[in-house]
């Protein structure tokens, strides 16, 4: 397949879809001429996050929106030959999910809709049920939003589902409850940079996170968007603010030279593993 661009995006995007829509038709034509390959966008691109984590405001909670309806379909148009991941409220069954796209020129993907819920985000979205990999232009991938990479079994089934990149899609906040006075001594901050560097490193595969910036409602979001290579080595990252990071990586080649010893998905001990699927054992 050989080398591979990859940007993941920081960046502020708040309620107005049209207005985020007129910015990505600019991120896009701009990427586009330098031969990006695959974006990553954060969650709630379109249509923006929750403003509380602990009790949303029901009267501000993000517009919904139909994975298939015209936002998306304008998204693909645009897309062309690049391979974009983007974040949004979905509107299904009578129900808002968080959830997340993975499209091209030819259409949509992959889909995801965010397992974990933190703190009382269950009172703006129901939850998805589950993690699958697909295969796209730039090789299998699967997408995490948020809180589900907290969780290693959440990257891990995407590993084992055969994906050797990861997007990870975010609106990851600054702490709630431990503010502290500089964004880089911030316990999320560091939690954010972590997880992102260990999904990668204990599955050996590319993991793409992009981030919200700015403020919304009492939250106010990292950046710090990455492109982690499968050993855990940070190839590319931007601050606070908005940006892009931005690397060139061959993904086959540097995920069969991170298995070429150790390959943790095969030398695992599952037999060992006797309360994994115990609930019991977690309380």
């Amino acid at each position: 397949m050989g080398t591979t661009r990859i940007a993941a995006l920081a960046g502020h995007f708040g309620p107005d879809i049209g207005r985020a829509l007129e910015k990505l038709g600019g991120i896009l034509e701009r990427l586009a001429a330098e031969e990006v390959d695959l974006l990553v966008l954060p969650d709630a691109t379109l249509g923006g996050y929750i403003g509380d984590l602990r009790n949303p405001d029901p009267a501000s909670i993000p517009p919904a929106i139909d994975p298939y309806g015209p936002e998306i379909r304008m998204l693909c148009s645009w897309a062309r030959d690049m391979t974009v991941c983007i974040g949004f409220t979905e509107s299904a069954g009578g129900l808002r999910y968080n959830a997340a796209t993975c499209l091209t020129g030819d259409g949509i993907l992959g889909h995801h809709r965010k397992v974990h819920q933190p703190a009382g985000e269950h009172l703006a979205y129901a939850a998805g049920s589950g993690f699958t990999a697909f295969d796209t232009p730039v090789g299998r991938m699967g997408m995490l939003i948020d809180y589900d990479k907290t969780f290693p079994e959440s990257a891990r089934t995407l590993a084992l589902d055969g994906a050797t990149t990861i997007a990870a899609l975010s609106a990851w906040p600054a702490s709630v409850t431990d503010r502290a006075s500089r964004m880089p001594n911030d316990r999320q901050a560091r939690l954010f940079d972590l997880y992102d560097m260990a999904r990668a490193a204990e599955n050996q595969v590319v993991l793409a996170s992009s981030n919200q910036t700015g403020v919304t409602g009492s939250l106010r979001f990292l950046g710090q968007a990455k492109v982690v290579g499968p050993g855990g080595d940070v190839l590319a990252k931007t601050w606070s603010k908005g940006g892009l990071a931005v690397a060139d990586i061959d993904i086959e080649r540097e995920v069969e030279r991170a298995r070429r010893v150790l390959r943790h998905l095969e030398e695992r001990r599952v037999d060992t593993y006797h309360n994994l699927l115990d609930e019991k054992a977690a309380r």
